[in-house]
């Protein structure tokens, strides 16, 4: 019997590595059709995709072409990929920088980074993240032998006036979420850094809109460029959107009760100030929910320790402005929270763009009070959304706690006059 069990476990080994060979040969095929190199192909296979999205089916080849191209695709939807085919394969080591993309936050900027670096692992680049909020003198070094950078426009700026970097070699230049760099008015910023970039050069645009400054744009610095899009990553079929009418001093009662009650993985609330995420993250804490919030005024090791552990699984629920939750791109979050309903209606569709992606179920809940109505009326006017009304559960009252008040470090601008006369610029960038 012994015999008989060891015949069978040995069969079963091998039936396991044949199919794992086919499932292998396949996604290595699903790719390989699109023109991506080897190197790139075995990272992508290493990394378990197993099909191109359609926003890297309709871009790649179009990119590996050399085409300009503008991409309408929001976060999630496989965007970086498609970027990073063309700059991998047309970026040669010791040659300069040799591709630029810019994004609209540092942990945009961050993740994008990665990505390169994991697609790059068989044919290894030099590639640095430059964004503010942490020192300068550890990006010089590393932008001295950097063949790809990628930045936000206020620290990329900071290194033009200082004079260390060069865009002189640059053959691609990736706008990333274009839509978001100019939400946060960085157009004028953005247009100074593609100035400085060759204008014979490929320049690729994707963004999760695309508005009348982004086509603006493009005429002035694209040639000819491809529009390709894709329908919204998220699967209306699997999202469910509802919303709860509330006093305004029941708000905090009724997320506690939600997050309490509702079957959940990762969740993300959003509020509409930093102060509101401080209050809402403080008082869930006091409520036993294992909740933290981020925002543009905490440091960049802050922030960046918090979306390790919500990554993780360590913190289950994120608090969150728009400006601090746009580009991040977490897999696994299955509800989101409208503690307060977005002042602009199409950040409605970027919040719930968190959620019920690549074929996931995931719901997105709004707490609406009297002070949100005329936001939520927006909502409801300019989106195609199906929203519906759920009947309150019975409340407890929560007292609310006011958060603790952060008093700014104060800055001595006497040992600091490079940046005299400059304009302030956005926290996050």
């Amino acid at each position: 019997m012994f015999l008989i069990y060891l015949k069978y476990m040995n069969m079963k080994k091998q039936l396991s590595s044949f199919f794992r060979k086919i499932m292998e040969s396949l996604t290595m095929n699903n790719f390989k059709k699109l023109g991506l190199s080897n190197a790139v192909l075995k990272s992508i296979d290493e990394h378990g995709f197993e099909s191109p999205t359609a926003i890297q089916e309709k871009s790649i080849p179009l990119i590996l072409a050399g085409e300009d191209v503008i991409g309408g695709a929001a976060t999630g939807s496989g965007k970086t990929l498609s970027f990073a085919s063309g700059i991998l394969q047309n970026s040669e080591k010791g040659k300069g920088i040799q591709a630029l993309i810019l994004t609209p936050t540092r942990e945009l900027a961050e993740q994008v980074a990665n990505s390169l670096r994991k697609f790059s692992k068989y044919d290894p680049l030099n590639i640095a993240s430059i964004y503010g909020g942490v020192g300068i003198n550890t990006q010089i070094k590393e932008l001295k032998n950097a063949e790809v950078v990628v930045g936000t426009p206020g620290r990329l700026l900071d290194h033009i006036s200082r004079n260390t970097i060069k865009l002189n070699n640059v053959k691609t230049l990736v706008l990333d979420e274009a839509d978001h760099m100019f939400d946060m008015g960085f157009k004028v910023d953005v247009e100074k850094i593609i100035k400085e970039c060759p204008q014979n050069r490929q320049t690729l645009l994707f963004s999760a809109t695309i508005t009348k400054d982004i086509v603006r744009l493009s005429r002035k610095y694209m040639e000819n460029p491809v529009r390709v899009s894709t329908e919204s990553y998220i699967d209306p079929q699997k999202l469910n959107q509802v919303v709860y009418k509330v006093q305004d001093d029941m708000k905090l009662s009724l997320l506690v009760y939600l997050l309490q009650n509702e079957k959940s993985n990762l969740g993300m609330v959003f509020c509409n100030t930093k102060r509101n995420t401080d209050k809402v993250a403080k008082n869930l804490r006091k409520s036993s929910i294992n909740a933290v919030a981020i925002h543009g005024g905490l440091t960049q090791n802050e922030r960046t320790r918090i979306l390790e552990k919500f990554h993780s699984g360590n913190i289950g629920v994120l608090v969150c402005t728009d400006v601090a939750g746009r580009g991040l791109d977490i897999q696994g979050v299955s509800h989101v929270y409208n503690y307060d309903i977005p002042r602009e209606s199409k950040q409605y569709i970027h919040r719930i763009g968190r959620t019920a992606r690549a074929g996931t179920e995931g719901k997105a809940i709004n707490i609406l009070s009297k002070n949100d109505h005329a936001n939520f009326m927006s909502v409801l006017k300019d989106n195609d959304v199906d929203i519906k009304e759920q009947a309150l559960p019975a409340l407890k009252k929560i007292v609310i706690e006011r958060p603790d008040i952060r008093l700014p470090k104060p800055v001595n601008r006497m040992n600091n006059p490079s940046r005299k006369g400059r304009k302030p610029r956005h926290k996050n960038c």
